[in-house]
């Protein structure tokens, strides 16, 4: 968690590659996406939007796929 104590600067990460290789790092000992962006947004001062470009997104499969699998079953 983010320390209370705001005036603790945090090292910035503003250039893309060593933001790249940090966020890849932080992804193979992290269970997912939110864990990476929670160990970044503790630690570093990021550009969210670059580090947003970085991770995959997660978007929900929709409902007519689901539906649409259980009926060929049938």
């Amino acid at each position: 968690m983010l320390s209370a104590d705001l005036a603790m600067p945090r090292p910035s990460l503003t250039h893309p590659g060593l933001l790249a290789r940090i966020v890849e790092r932080l992804g193979q000992g992290a269970g997912s996406s939110a864990d990476v962006w929670r160990q970044l947004t503790d630690n570093y001062a990021v550009d969210l939007d670059a580090v947003a470009a970085l991770l995959p997104c997660a978007e929900p499969e929709p409902l007519w796929l689901t539906a649409r699998a259980q009926a060929r079953k049938r």
